[in-house]
């Protein structure tokens, strides 16, 4: 079985495209060290093209360039969707280069698409999913239609980039999974199918005789209330087990607002209670479907060991499928 395994930030030069509907601009910044088969795209869907310091225009000849690279006739290219954190889709990124590089140098071609305004909406979606916290936001509710169009823009923009697979490693991202694959010419990886399928593989036995394997499902409100990761692991054969609404409120949500005034012990804390809770009903494993939850624990947690984090299913099964088909 694969467990959860976090790797070293490292840091280099990277080019970021700023882009809007009707122009560009790119600018060099000190992102994350990019193999020179990827590029990262920084969109902004908002009518105000971002201004670049130091910048310069990108012209349509060196857009046109652009598109011609080799890196986008790959075979084998992924196109990444950002989510709601920068960093959570830099430490996957990281994940991706590092665990498909064969000798530290070269690794699978990837598009990585990251537009701060979705990340915004996504994040204001799944901080009104709890109304009993002190940091819900006032005023207007995110619109899941327009976070929809917003993915799907995403997504034909890494199309026309030359992504053969597209990739949402954000949790919430895939309560519009269907909704976001609809009229796509390449697939979209589902991060349910990715974690069930590898949980099939484990060949696990029922910790009581009888049941049906469970796996215990720690999330936000707005993902859980969402049901995906439920879905895909009853499909596979697995009885999904998640926190009670006692649970919920005096565990779960207290963690998150622990986290959101920096009280980090605090919440890692209520974190491990909540854990425990789901383990003494005979589950296998617990799937951490949170980043900010996983983030918490220290590697050296036992606790940890009894965890799965989709993120790195997600990312293995994009570097199978990119092995695939670049032999």
């Amino acid at each position: 079985m694969y467990l959860q395994t976090l790797t070293n930030p490292c840091h280099g030069f990277a080019h970021v495209y700023y882009s809007s509907r009707i122009s560009c601009r790119v600018r060099l910044s000190r992102v994350l060290a990019t193999p020179p088969s990827s590029i990262l795209l920084q969109m902004d869907e908002s009518k105000d093209l971002p201004k670049a310091k130091k910048g310069f225009c990108l012209n349509d000849d060196s857009r046109n360039s652009l598109c011609e690279d080799s890196l986008l006739r790959q075979a084998n290219t992924v196109g990444i969707i950002g989510g709601v954190s920068t960093d959570a889709t830099l430490n996957f990124v990281r994940k991706l280069v590092d665990w498909s590089s064969k000798d530290g140098k070269s690794s699978i071609p990837f598009v990585l698409c990251s537009d701060p305004t979705l990340n915004k909406e996504l994040l204001l979606y799944e901080e009104n999913s709890y109304p009993s916290l002190y940091h819900r936001k006032e005023g207007t509710p995110a619109d899941p239609k327009q976070i929809v169009e917003n993915l799907r823009n995403k997504r034909r923009s890494l199309e026309r980039c030359g992504a053969k697979l597209i990739l949402m490693p954000c949790h919430i991202a895939h309560t519009w999974y269907e909704e976001v694959c609809e009229g796509s010419s390449v697939p979209l990886l589902h991060i349910g199918e990715c974690i069930a399928k590898e949980l099939g593989e484990a060949k696990m036995k029922p910790l009581e005789a009888g049941n049906p394997l469970r796996v215990g499902v720690m999330a936000t409100t707005a993902t859980l209330s969402a049901g995906f990761y439920q879905e895909r692991l009853q499909s596979n054969g697995f009885e999904a087990v998640f926190p009670d609404k006692a649970t919920m409120e005096h565990t779960v949500i207290p963690a998150i607002e622990a986290m959101k005034r920096k009280d980090m012990e605090g919440a890692r804390n209520l974190v491990r209670i909540a854990l425990q809770v789901l383990l003494v009903q005979a589950v296998n494993v617990v799937m951490l479907g949170s980043d900010e939850m996983r983030d918490l624990l220290p590697g050296d947690d036992p606790l940890l060991k009894k965890c799965v984090d989709p993120m790195d299913a997600l990312a293995r099964s994009a570097i199978k499928w990119a092995e695939t088909r670049c032999s």
